[in-house]
Formats: structure tokens, sequence, C-alpha cells
């Protein structure tokens, strides 16, 4: 895994602190090595029960963009990008995939007397949510898992722009997505065209981070 990642053109801080949602790509193509690495980075993402609810549809012919743009507001990027990555969450992920990944815990070295109580806390805890709530759980593991990706190909020396503008029943029409399927951003992928989005800054650390308790300073 990651063996075709090419040297890294900045460092993780450098690539935190340069990130930029890249208004308009260039259309330059990316390599299918360097996709696959930016995808395994969102495969590789932490989730809860290890369930990895993320499914990713890699959006690159000509025609296909074309049609997502239309789902998307006409965003132009949505066409200039070499890639689009569809981001979804599946929400029964968990039904279809819990033996399996039951099974690679065990040979990862889970306990077994914990692996024989997974299913029934996985199945318990989920099918006890409402469809809001569900939709609220993908949306958290598929946003870290996008994250990752977003953060791999800016390491790489890719241009990437998030994408929340899009219309989700038009996007699955487009895409043909199962029924389970929920799409939660779009991730758009290349080189960016033209100068940089400017700076918008960051609020002081002291404006959103407290220590033990709201308000006190972290010491």
């Amino acid at each position: 895994m990651f063996e075709n990642v090419k040297e890294p053109l900045k460092t993780l801080p450098q690539a935190i602190e340069e990130r930029r949602a890249t208004p308009s790509f260039t259309g330059e193509p990316v390599p299918l090595d360097d996709l696959n690495a930016i995808l395994e980075a969102g495969l590789n993402a932490p989730s809860g029960y290890n369930i990895q609810p993320w499914r990713f549809i890699v959006v690159q012919s000509e025609e296909m963009k074309r049609r997502l743009r239309a789902a998307s507001f006409n965003q132009a990027k949505v066409e200039e990008a070499s890639a689009v990555i569809v981001c979804c969450g599946d929400a029964d992920s968990w039904r279809k995939d819990a033996d399996e990944i039951i099974q690679m815990g065990l040979e990862g070295g889970i306990q077994e007397s914990y692996a024989a109580q997974l299913k029934s806390h996985v199945s318990n805890f989920l099918n006890s949510l409402s469809a809001d709530q569900m939709h609220g759980w993908l949306n958290k593991h598929v946003a870290i898992a996008m994250t990752h990706m977003m953060l791999m190909a800016e390491v790489m020396g890719y241009d990437t722009a998030p994408m929340e503008g899009f219309e989700p029943d038009k996007v699955c029409e487009t895409l043909r997505l199962p029924m389970s399927y929920w799409v939660v951003a779009l991730l758009a992928v290349g080189h960016a065209q033209g100068p940089d989005k400017y700076n918008g800054g960051r609020l002081p650390a002291s404006h959103s981070i407290f220590g033990e308790e709201y308000g006190r300073p972290l010491k």
C-alpha cells in the first residue's frame, strides 16, 4: 500500500497550512498511480467499529464530468478538474461487510471474545438510527476520509476543491448510485489554473480552543 507514492513535494504541516479550495483547474491529467495513492489515503481513514462506510466514484471522462456539472449547479470546476471523486456513504455497508471486517480484525489481533460481541453491538447501534441520524453518522466518517485524500493530494503537489454545491438526487441519478448511498461531497482534483485562492485567514486559537471547560484557556 502506498508503494507508488512519489516523493512528497510538501511536508504535512505545509500541506495543512497552504491548502486552498481551488477555484479553477487546468484539466491536466493526474496519472493513475497518483490518483490511486490519493484514494488509498481515503481508504486508510479511521471509522467507527472499522465499518469503512465510504464509497468513492471517480469521474474522469468528459461526458460524465459534463453530466455531473449539470447536477452541481453548473460549476465549471467539475468539468475542468482532472478527476472528481464523488464521496458517498453506504447506509447498508455494515450489513454487507460486518463479517469480513470482523475476520480482518481477528487476523489483526483483536480478542475473540470482543469479536464475538462486535457484530451484535454494531447491529444494535446502527439499527437504532433514524435516516437523518444515519446520514449524520455517514457524514462524519466520509468527511474524515475525504480530508485524508485532500491532504495526500496536497502533499503530492496536486490541488483540490471540496464541494458541497450539488443536487443529491441528480448526482444519484447521474451516477446510477444504489438507494443506500448518501452523497456527502464532491472532491475535484487536478492542477490549479491561475492564481491560488486568497487566504481567508483563521480565527486565533483562543477563540476556539479551551482547556478543561468552556471559557478557560488551554495551559
